[in-house]
């Protein structure tokens, strides 16, 4: 019986099951001739060395039977899971009407518009607009920039260390990757890096976990000296919790210092949602979890809920000054990515996934975050919703443990649990469930989690 079947039939546990070595012979197989034929660039299956079958809800199945629970879920773009069946007859019943409409009005387009600008915090709904991107947030990023660039006419952007929004030109320019950046000469000028309120790795070299506002002050400092080297830029983009960087929540004050900084000055303040987006960290917006009010949010992702990919900008009325045609693209007119969205924001709000992110958030809470002070090797396990990350340290020297991560994340898929390693040096293991997961997954995720990391991260006698 598929998963699919057996979810239909309301038995949504599955236990995970491997049975010998991975990748099986088939995953083997299929694997051979990817790295034959597709791009060097690839990625996830190098440490994940599995082919996909089928998947339903938390879980997935390999070409070889394997059955694994998927904490990883497409990088965060399937909010409710693998074929959610109501997404999947939505979308259904959307391709037999219309695909694609390019940026004409539809009826699919129009309740996606409103149930987007819907979830937004009251005092922002009647002065936001909405700009459809390509269907990936790092085109979302490039359009907030020349946005926020032609509404001020200036031209530098600031952003932060560690964050990552995107591989395009412009998006790469304003991530921290350096080893990403390196091989493309003559990168977008103009961009200038602060440091990000991560304070188990304090960037400042002050006191970690005490010093909440001390990036803060080096950036206004900076931004208000007029012999500084920075002029006032066209922008800020910040995430409030860094994905890729490692899971890494900003500190409430270092967000609200930031805000009040770029009102003070006129700076449009872009948030990237791309991965926060959409109720992962328990409220639609992660911003609203700072009482901010950002100029222009950024959103990907979650927001069809079953990974059709829709891209947009919400941006203050006041920046509205494009001509028509100043940033389009021939997908921005996915129907069946507005068809699934407005039906993911209906079922959300029914079956109150957002406190269901708050409850199994505080749930990853307690069972992960003890393991700091039980484990040298663990140097923090934080993250918001669900979303978090544990960072790996070699308790030795404090040296990041890349290796270790590495092969938690392999032991770990060995025992049915897909997780992504990400952060500085690929020392951190993330985490990324789907939001309405269910309170027995998280407890045998989390368990299968915790062994991995005894195994390959031992606690000296």
């Amino acid at each position: 019986m598929s998963l699919a079947e057996r979810s239909a039939k309301g038995d949504i546990f599955v236990q995970p099951s491997v049975d010998g070595d991975l990748p099986g012979p088939r995953s083997a197989e299929l694997l051979a001739r990817q790295d034959r034929r597709e791009s060097n660039a690839r990625t996830y299956p190098r440490r994940l060395p599995i082919a996909v079958a089928e998947a339903s809800g938390s879980f997935l199945r390999d070409v070889d039977g394997n059955v694994f629970i998927d904490f990883l879920t497409g990088a965060g773009v399937l909010s409710l899971g693998h074929n959610h069946p109501e997404l999947v007859r939505t979308v259904t019943a959307q391709l037999a009407r219309l695909t694609h409409g390019l940026d004409f009005p539809t009826p699919a387009k129009d309740a996606f518009t409103e149930a987007q600008l819907s979830m937004l915090p009251a005092p922002l709904r009647d002065r936001m607009k909405l700009h459809f991107c390509g269907p990936t947030g790092g085109d979302a990023v490039d359009a907030a920039l020349k946005l926020c660039k032609t509404a001020t006419g200036r031209g530098g952007v600031v952003a932060f260390q560690g964050a990552f929004h995107g591989s395009g030109h412009a998006a790469m320019a304003v991530s921290g990757l350096v080893r990403q950046k390196a091989p493309v000469a003559d990168g977008v000028p103009g961009v200038h890096f602060f440091p990000y309120s991560y304070c188990a790795r304090c960037p400042l070299d002050l006191a970690p976990r005490t010093c909440d506002t001390n990036c803060a002050a080096y950036l206004e400092h900076s931004l208000r000296d007029g012999n500084g080297g920075v002029g006032r830029p066209a922008a800020v983009i910040m995430e409030m919790v860094q994905g890729e960087g490692g899971a890494v929540p900003a500190r409430p004050e270092f967000v609200r210092r930031v805000r009040a900084l770029t009102r003070e000055l006129d700076i449009p303040l872009i948030v990237d949602e791309v991965q926060t987006g959409g109720g992962r960290t328990g409220t639609w917006f992660a911003f609203e979890r700072y009482d901010i009010e950002p100029d222009v949010i950024v959103a990907s992702k979650a927001l069809s809920g079953i990974g059709v990919p829709v891209a947009v900008i919400l941006y203050d009325r006041r920046l509205d000054v494009w001509e028509p045609g100043a940033h389009i693209g021939t997908f921005r007119g996915n129907q069946l990515a507005f068809a699934a969205g407005a039906e993911a924001v209906r079922i959300i709000r029914r079956d109150d996934v957002l406190g269901n992110v708050r409850r199994r958030g505080e749930q990853v809470a307690g069972l992960l975050a003890p393991l700091a002070e039980k484990n040298p090797w663990v140097r923090e396990a934080r993250g918001a919703g669900l979303m978090w990350g544990v960072e790996l340290a070699d308790p030795r020297d404090g040296s990041p443990a890349t290796g270790a991560a590495r092969r938690v994340q392999a032991s770990a898929l060995r025992r049915g649990l897909v997780i992504e390693v990400g952060g500085r040096d690929d020392c951190v293991i993330r985490i990324l469930p789907p939001l309405n997961v269910t309170a027995d997954v998280v407890d045998t995720a989390c368990s299968i989690l915790i062994g991995a990391i005894e195994e390959c991260c031992p606690v000296a006698a």
